[in-house]
């Protein structure tokens, strides 16, 4: 018996994948991801500084996912940092405050910075994924959802979630909605054989709405 459990776990697959979460300070970020590994909330949390780090395991049907969350301090966008930082990340979310008005409208700026900092071996940029963050507060995006969807494909995310760390509202849904796409991400790099001749259209924004994707 015991030989075959350990052949079993031979069998099964692991996956690291390093994913960044960013965005304006104050917004939240350390609070959704000791939200999501450590099922805590706390309503004070220092302001991180520089970046910090926590792991999230998961058994993804027959394979095993470590995620490498990386906490990046918000003002580290105004460094040089954040290209070190970003090194060798294969997915990111960017959080912003649905409170704040100005940390939305920074968001673009985020993106811009990661874009021009990392890309994938084909070329093209990680999977994104946009937290309205702070939803638990009364500012619900709902009613704006298809403008939310246009600005998440005007700028290159693959989806956007409402969050609460403090309600614990769908952090767990968008990081399986993160891994999922890495996944396919990293099996389509995996099969194109000649890499100079992968195709540009490895992923684009086929998700109109992140409710068609848990049908």
């Amino acid at each position: 018996m015991s030989a075959h459990l350990n052949g079993m776990q031979a069998l099964r697959k692991e996956h690291l994948y390093k994913v960044l979460v960013i965005g304006d300070l104050g917004v939240g970020k350390t609070a959704i991801i000791r939200r999501y590994v450590h099922q805590t909330y706390s309503n004070n949390y220092r302001a991180t500084i520089g970046v910090d780090f926590a792991l999230k395991v998961l058994n993804w049907d027959s394979e095993t996912v470590r995620l490498q969350l990386w906490d990046i301090a918000g003002q580290e966008r105004f460094g040089n940092m954040t290209r070190v930082y970003y090194r060798e990340a294969m997915g990111a979310f960017i959080v912003f405050d649905v409170t704040r008005p100005t940390t939305f409208e920074a968001v673009v700026k985020w993106k811009e910075d990661l874009d021009s900092k990392l890309m994938l071996a084909n070329g093209q940029s990680i999977a994104t994924v946009l937290l309205a963050n702070k939803c638990d507060q009364g500012r619900e995006l709902s009613n704006n959802g298809i403008k939310m969807d246009q600005f998440c494909k005007d700028h290159g995310f693959i989806g956007w979630f409402e969050t609460s760390a403090k309600d614990n509202l769908n952090i767990g849904d968008a990081a399986n909605f993160l891994v999922k796409h890495i996944m396919a991400t990293e099996n389509d790099i995996l099969k194109s054989v000649i890499p100079d001749t992968i195709s540009p259209q490895l992923h684009s924004n086929k998700h109109t709405s992140c409710a068609e994707c848990f049908k």
